[in-house]
């Protein structure tokens, strides 16, 4: 039996089977125990998230996922399509196979089926004669595949990515002279598909500039803004807000925007606390890893720091008058003033001894320093969750007071440090600094045991207060969510803030609102504290998962009642990390996708970046939706692979999430136009692209499959083999390209005004199997037309020369009107006809022309192709070519247009209601007004003025070839009601005649 080695951090939870050997006694692991410091399994196989391990050695990485390779779902179905046409093609080539075997008879006297005949028409042997005749098909049909579809939809693609979504200036942010970015174009066409969005918050959501804003110091708060949440919360309340007035010479610097006269200039030394003012002001500007750059003056220094949050810090401590100037590998100098008596200012060096990093597991650092006077502090700070875990006993009061500030703090949306401090005896620390000095040089698990020297020296501190850092949203954020649900698409929030946070930020980013019912899940509740006191690691899992066992249910019915319901409010789901742990669990997996698929919103606060990875692939896996991630840093890479899309923001965390992600926005807003616009012309477009290439091949291929029937099944030609290699190269393969590249149901701006017809994508409206019978019938019936119609008439006419028309003439002829026919077919698919359209489609019939005067003019009698010779001469010298090439495609295109016709009428796209709606205006032009008008009003003021400038029921039936009157369920969609479309009412409408306009008297 073999074994698994596994090392984890403490406090790690995963799932494992087997047996767990610890401090040498084996103790059965049943699923969902937590799995501490190093240890082995025994079994065949262990589970790690979603990975799973077996019987080798292996080390466990975690938070990190392979790189996945990704394929667009419009990509995977076309292979679906294409696997359909090879079985056409090999029912094809049976039906021709099994008639020639039956077909092959000497009675036929005139084949001259003699006794030395060759095997392939042996009349002895009909089964080789079936075998070889398929053979023989395979080749003749073989157009029916359209190898070349895949060579035009990646060129469509590229140009796409490169000219169009790199290029779009909406999507170009001036402020930091970043443009768009499309880094792979498989999943152009995926952009109009998008059903969910995963969204981190710092940096994604938000700005990610941080500015020192508020802080709680011994007890008492310290800060006089209001966040833009907080003016929110108000508003929704109905309470009128207050600006509270500045003082009279507030500071001002990117990064502090705190506004107190009690703290500033030395005014702390008279506050009833200066001790603890003092303390804090030193963490902030010792405990950190910030390293100055340029002139030491306070105002020309700048920082260069791991985090914005840090940086904010130390400029805080600058501006409190603790201005950290200098570091070298041993010592930090900080210029107080103020501290033995006002407008006193001194340098003071600290040694630093040693610095415990910050990590995603620890969630806080820790600095231990010398004051030139010989006194040993211990500094930290860190998650308010692990430093109050660390708090020596006592002042209850002061904890539970500053709780509630962190609490006030998170519920206006600001992001929250706890500070703490220990002093450290001489004997004391130096044995302590032995162990890390041992861990530190330790060659194996370092980390490991750094972590663990660690945890000896961070406990029994001292609380000093709280931080609290301002991260503004960005620009729109809040206007692109409206804009993205009323599309159909469902936001998720993925952060590793606070809970109070994290709604606050919901709140204010219109995911969450007062109308909805919100299902709290979350691991801080008296109940799950009374048992993680207790410490007993295996109790404590247990009981969190049977409480979020409980929870989940309770909430799944609770939701199920409303479901029920004809107007029930929507629905949102908010959970923390500890919790989602555990309801990631098998067993409950089930439980929290049914219950998150049916919010409108879900918010996961306190989740790891494994934890994000997991959530997308549940969503993307479970519910078979199309999923795009949005993050701008390291901890979001797992979840911007994990999804079916990935986006990095190119933002002030580096550069990780955009080299990870498909495509890279500079801010949020952004996907507004890289969805609804982009993302939605190339779905309509390559769904055209494909659908057309299936109907152009299918018809021309179907013309030789009839001509087979009337050859005795023996795998005669009908076509030339020029004409048969250049039909999709040459005759019929640029048009196609253009649609791809230029075609557009409605403008840009229409589509963000309507962000509704997104909603045709994620229901695949446009390739779908009844799509594809639709264009497959239409083939079949021209192809009938081309070859019934071309061999019938031709029967009965003849050259100038009096001959009647051979092979060679009828197959020119039906030749010729299926690439006339096929490229005007292309025009009646087209919602926009540019110029590129016109040259495409005429430069592709003259290419036609020109080749076969060409081919059929240079051909001589002696060249193996001798029965071409002269063909298009002698087919234009008579009145049946002009005829036949007149009437053959009308004939071919009257049932298409008929179809167009019924179903723009009766049965019409939402994209066709808009056209109609704006058929008069023209594309991006004339339009600045009601933008600039739209820009502002309130998102329900601006509905409201959109639905009040859509036209009544005034029709003059012109416009986009067929006039559809009958708006109703598409107004009422506008506005959040349904109702059914009436096609007689549509019918009536259509049959009024438009009456002129008069001038009412009064």
């Amino acid at each position: 039996m073999s074994e698994v080695q596994c090392e984890q951090p403490n406090n790690s939870l995963y799932t494992f089977t087997g047996n767990l050997i610890m401090d040498n006694q084996t103790l059965p692991l049943s699923p969902n125990q937590i799995l501490l410091r190093g240890c082995s399994l025994k079994n065949t196989e262990f589970i790690v998230g979603a990975v799973i391990f077996t019987g080798h050695e292996t080390k466990v990485m975690m938070n990190s996922m392979n790189v996945p390779s990704k394929r667009s779902t419009l990509e995977r179905k076309l292979d679906k399509l294409i696997l359909t046409l090879f079985g056409t093609l090999f029912t094809m080539c049976l039906i021709g196979a099994i008639g020639s075997g039956v077909f092959i008879d000497r009675k036929y006297y005139f084949l001259g089926l003699g006794k030395s005949v060759e095997d392939q028409f042996n009349p002895n042997n009909r089964f080789l004669v079936a075998l070889l005749t398929m053979l023989t098909l395979l080749t003749l049909y073989s157009t029916i595949i359209p190898i070349s579809l895949y060579v035009s939809i990646e060129m469509i693609k590229f140009i796409q990515s490169t000219q169009f979504i790199n290029k779009d200036l909406n999507m170009y942010h001036a402020e930091t002279d970043t443009p768009a970015l499309a880094r792979t174009s498989n999943l152009n066409e995926e952009l109009g598909q998008v059903e969910y969005i995963f969204s981190d918050k710092t940096g994604t959501l938000t700005r990610n500039l941080m500015e020192f804003f508020k802080c709680s110091i011994g007890g008492e708060i310290y800060g006089t803004g209001m966040t833009e949440i907080e003016r929110g919360i108000a508003e929704r309340r109905g309470i009128k807000v207050q600006e509270v007035q500045a003082s009279n010479n507030p500071i001002r610097e990117k990064g502090f925007n705190f506004d107190d006269v009690r703290l500033m200039r030395g005014a702390w030394r008279n506050e009833p606390n200066p001790d603890a003012c003092k303390e804090f002001f030193r963490c902030l500007a010792i405990c950190h890893t910030v390293l100055p750059e340029g002139d030491e003056s306070p105002e020309k220094i700048k920082y260069q720091a791991a985090s914005p949050d840090e940086a904010a810090l130390v400029l805080a401590a600058k501006h409190f008058g603790f201005f950290f100037y200098r570091r070298t590998p041993t010592m930090i100098y900080v210029r107080e003033s103020h501290v033995e008596r006002m407008g006193k200012i001194q340098d003071v060096s600290y040694e630093i001894l040693n610095v415990l990093e910050f990590n995603s597991t620890r969630k806080r650092q820790s600095v231990v320093c010398r004051y030139p006077d010989g006194r040993l502090v211990l500094y930290s700070k860190g998650a308010d969750t692990v430093i109050y875990e660390r708090l020596a006993g006592g002042s209850d009061a002061l904890k539970n007071v500053t709780r509630e500030h962190l609490e006030q703090f998170g519920s206006a949306g600001l992001r929250t440090l706890c500070l703490a401090y220990r002093d450290l005896a001489p004997d004391m620390y130096e044995s302590w600094n032995e162990k890390f000095i041992q861990a530190k040089s330790s060659l194996r698990d370092r980390e490991k045991k750094l972590d663990e020297v660690a945890e000896l020296i961070e406990k029994d501190l001292i609380l000093i207060g709280a931080t609290a850092i301002e991260d503004k949203l960005q620009e729109g954020v809040p206007n692109c969510i409206e804009t993205l649900s009323r599309a159909g698409i469902k936001i998720w929030v993925l952060t590793g803030d606070k809970m109070e946070t994290a709604i606050n930020i919901a709140y204010a980013c219109n995911l969450l609102n007062n109308e909805m019912k919100q299902f709290i899940i979350s691991s801080e509740t008296d109940a799950i504290r009374a048992v993680e006191e207790r410490g007993d690691q295996v109790e404590i899992a247990h009981f969190i998962k049977e409480e979020v066992k409980k929870q989940l249910k309770k909430c799944l019915d609770e939701a199920q009642q409303y479901f029920h319901t004809v107007s029930g409010p929507k629905l949102a789901l908010i959970i923390d990390g500890k919790c989602l742990m555990y309801a990631l669990d098998p067993s409950l997996r089930i439980t929290l996708l049914t219950l998150s698929l049916n919010c409108s919103s879900v918010v996961c606060c306190r989740v790891s970046p494994l934890q994000k990875a997991q959530v997308t692939s549940l969503v993307k896996k479970g519910a078979r939706k199309i999923t795009l991630s949005i993050g701008d840093g390291a901890n979001d890479v797992s979840m911007i692979q994990a999804a079916h899309i990935g986006v990095g923001i190119s933002g002030l965390e580096g550069m990780q999430a955009v080299m990870a992600s498909d495509f890279a926005v500079a801010q949020f807003r952004f996907l507004n136009d890289l969805l609804l616009v982009h993302g939605r012309w190339s779905y309509l477009r390559l769904c055209k692209v494909v659908m057309y290439f299936f109907y152009k091949n299918l018809t021309f291929t179907l013309t030789q499959f009839w001509f087979t029937f009337n050859t005795g099944f023996s795998g005669q030609r009908f076509y030339d083999d020029w004409f048969q290699s250049l039909y999709n190269v040459i005759f019929t393969a640029l048009p196609v390209i253009m649609v791809g590249l230029f075609d557009k149901d409605v403008s840009s701006s229409l589509s963000k005004k309507y962000p509704e017809l997104y909603k045709e994508g994620t229901r695949n409206m446009f390739f779908k199997w009844k799509v594809v019978a639709i264009w497959a019938f239409f083939a079949v019936y021209q192809s009938l037309v081309f070859f019934h119609f071309v061999t019938v008439s031709s029967s009965a006419s003849q050259g100038s020369s009096g001959k009647m028309f051979g092979l060679w003439d009828v197959s020119t002829m039906a030749f010729t009107c299926v690439v006339v026919t096929v490229n005007l077919r292309l025009l009646m698919i087209c919602n926009s006809i540019t110029r590129w359209h016109y040259i495409s489609v005429g430069g592709s019939i003259l290419a036609w022309f020109l080749f076969i005067f060409i081919y059929s003019g240079i051909m001589t009698p002696h060249d193996r192709q001798e029965n071409i010779f002269w063909v298009i001469y002698v087919l234009m010298s008579t009145p049946y070519f002009y005829i036949t090439l007149l009437l053959v495609p009308v004939a071919a295109l009257v049932g298409d247009f008929l179809y167009l016709g019924v179903q723009r009428w009766f049965f019409p796209y939402d994209y066709q209601i808009v056209q109609e709606i704006h058929k008069d205006e023209a594309d991006d032009s004339g339009r600045s007004d009601l933008l600039e008008i739209g820009n502002q009003l309130t998102p329900d003021e601006a509905r409201s003025y959109a639905i009040s400038q859509l036209p009544r029921e005034i029709s003059k039936h012109t416009g986009f070839a067929f006039d559809s009157p009958g708006y109703e369920s598409f107004f009422a969609s506008q506005l959040g009601i349904y109702a059914p479309q009436k096609a007689w009412d549509v019918a009536r409408r259509a049959s009024m005649r438009s009456k002129p306009k008069t001038n009412k008297k009064n």
